[in-house]
């Protein structure tokens, strides 16, 4: 046995220090070494308990996962509804306050196709429930991926009655607004019309849309039509009736291919009644697109015949190149190179301007304006409109057709309403501005006062110019072609106008195109009214004739008589003894039988 060394002593020894007591373990410390000590018998009941903590962890995600993907995101789903649901429109009224147009609550149908667990079930319950859905469109619906898709839109009670006992999970239902026009066709082609989205695709609706109602939509701050101000229009709902129907019985009587007819006011450019027929019923606007219902009163562009001689002879006495006492040269056919044009009604003599007028004389209306030369009849032209597209509320309007090389030939046939295509409305405007006084309003569908429509309302000609086509006009109607409108109380005159409509780049002998204006009463105008027919034909109660003055001139007439009453402007018993006072110092007034003297 070997004696015990001492340690060396110097710098490299090392010191040990006497143990001190152990701290004190806390006793959950110990627990958890017992516990995760690695002993033989403790092992499997470990295992287990960590096996357990696992399933119960991954059984809880699990379970919150199942539950987030069949419950709807209320967030995505009413974000994706308030996108779907139709927007709010505000009410249209007529100018007397009677409702045009106004938002109803429906019911619509919506599935969230993650949420249908059988699609082929749910597609064959739904289109047995809900007749004229497609299926096989409905079964791509249900079988995408969105998380919203429609069903069917503004369904019946019934309907949703139905489907609400299918109980189908992930159909569902929500209220929306559907455009309803409680009149139905009356006044279609100046409201227009929604689609199913409630979003404006013509007339009056597409306008409001064009003004921000989309953006306000968009922007969530228009809810409901409440939010919203009513839109009141020009239009007289019971007048447009009373217009409309004489309009659908001439057509009907003439054998026309279409018909339309406007009453305007002339001091203030109101459009008070508009029909063009054949027309459609804008709560189902299947029929709007089919090219004969367009609204020919804005829309389309003809040759207005000779109602454009009013314009023409408004030119010449404006200009003072022409007075009512001039004679015109009217004794044979006016000859233009290869070209001739004759009267209709043809005297073979010299004629008064009164007599141009009233004659309807084509030779008379070509040598006016021939005396007033191409540009200035162009420059007169275009200040009253003619030459431009017009503007109104209506986003529907048509381009003029203007020739291209404008020379004599083209001022002496436009002169009485040949050559140069316009939309009717657009001639009804520069009319009323030659009967108003002399002012260009220009027309409009919503209501507001002679002030505000006279401020940007130019002179286009003097006001002795207007008292004078008004004193032609009433003329007409004691002695010319204007005889039909002759209605005893509302002293109304006119003008007539026949053109051969164009077909195929050529003028056509058996297809016309007739017109008529008249204002009314002619000395204080208030009303100014156009009628115009399609293709009308020769009848027997009209001796075979088929020119204005047999079937745009009577309708014209009743409807001066019909919505006489209905605006407010009863019969006057007596004639007005000084209707042209302007003209009466010139000698021209009222003869011994109460009739004018020319």
């Amino acid at each position: 046995m070997s004696p015990i060394q001492e340690p060396p002593e110097g710098p490299y020894v090392h010191h040990i220090e006497e143990p001190q007591a152990a701290p004190r373990v806390n006793r959950f410390v110990r627990a958890w070494r017992d516990l995760t000590r690695t002993r033989i018998d403790k092992s499997t009941r470990r295992i287990r308990i960590v096996a357990c903590g696992f399933v119960l962890l991954y059984g809880v995600i699990g379970g919150r996962l199942v539950y987030f993907g069949m419950k709807p995101d209320s967030n995505s789903l009413r974000r994706a509804a308030s996108e779907a649901v139709s927007a709010s429109r505000p009410d249209i009224l007529d100018r007397n306050g009677e409702v045009l147009a106004v938002d109803v609550k429906t019911m619509s149908i919506f599935a969230e196709p993650r949420r249908i667990i059988d699609k082929d079930e749910a597609v064959e319950l739904l289109t047995a429930v809900l007749p004229g859905l497609d299926a096989r469109e409905l079964r791509e619906r249900l079988g995408s991926r969105k998380g919203f898709v429609w069903v069917k839109r503004a369904v019946s009670p019934n309907e949703r009655k139905e489907v609400f006992r299918l109980g189908l999970p992930g159909v569902g239902f929500l209220p929306e607004n559907k455009r309803v026009y409680p009149n139905g066709p009356i006044g279609a082609h100046v409201l227009g019309f929604t689609n199913v989205d409630n979003v404006g695709i013509a007339g009056i609706e597409k306008y409001i849309d064009n003004q921000g109602l989309g953006e306000l939509n968009r922007a969530g701050f228009a809810t409901t039509s409440t939010d919203l101000k009513p839109i009141r229009l020009s239009l007289d709902l019971k007048v447009t009736h009373a217009l409309r129907d004489e309009v659908q019985k001439g057509i009907e009587r003439y054998k026309a291919k279409a018909g339309a007819a406007a009453i305007m006011d002339v001091n203030t450019g109101e459009i008070i009644a508009l029909a063009s027929l054949p027309d459609y019923d804008p709560n189902n606007p299947v029929d709007a697109l089919e090219l004969n219902r367009i609204n020919r009163m804005s829309v389309g562009v003809f040759e207005m015949g000779s109602t454009f001689k009013a314009l023409t002879l408004a030119m010449g006495l404006d200009a003072n190149r022409i007075g009512l006492r001039t004679s015109i040269d009217a004794r044979g056919a006016l000859r233009y190179g290869r070209f001739k044009i004759n009267d209709y009604h043809a005297q073979n003599r010299a004629l008064s301007v009164p007599e141009v007028f009233t004659y309807s004389s084509n030779v008379g209306t070509a040598r006016i304006a021939l005396m007033m030369g191409v540009d200035a009849h162009k420059a007169f032209l275009r200040k009253l409109g003619q030459l431009d597209r017009m503007k109104t509320e209506l986003p529907e309007s048509a381009e003029p057709i203007i020739p291209k090389n404008w020379g004599e030939l083209n001022t002496m046939t436009i002169a009485f309403g040949h050559g140069l295509a316009v939309a009717p409305l657009q001639a009804m405007m520069a009319v009323a501005a030659i009967t108003n006084g002399g002012l260009l309003v220009k027309p409009s569908f919503l209501k507001r006062s002679e002030e505000d429509a006279k401020k940007d309302a130019p002179r286009v000609v003097r006001a002795e110019t207007s008292e004078a086509m008004r004193y032609l006009m009433r003329l007409n109607a004691e002695v010319g072609s204007a005889k039909s409108i002759d209605i005893k109380g509302y002293y109304a005159g006119g003008k007539t106008g026949t053109a051969n409509k164009v077909v195929n780049g050529r003028y056509a002998n058996d297809r016309v195109f007739t017109t008529f204006t008249a204002v009314s009463p002619s000395d204080a105008p208030k009303y100014l009214y156009l009628t115009v027919f399609d293709e009308p034909q020769g009848i027997a109660e009209t001796h075979g004739f088929r020119t204005a003055g047999w079937n745009a001139g009577p309708v014209t007439g009743k409807i001066i008589e019909r919505t006489g009453p209905l605006l407010g402007v009863p019969p006057r018993l007596d004639l007005p003894t000084k209707p042209f006072p302007l003209l009466a110092r010139l000698g021209f007034g009222m003869n011994a039988t109460g009739s004018l003297s020319h």
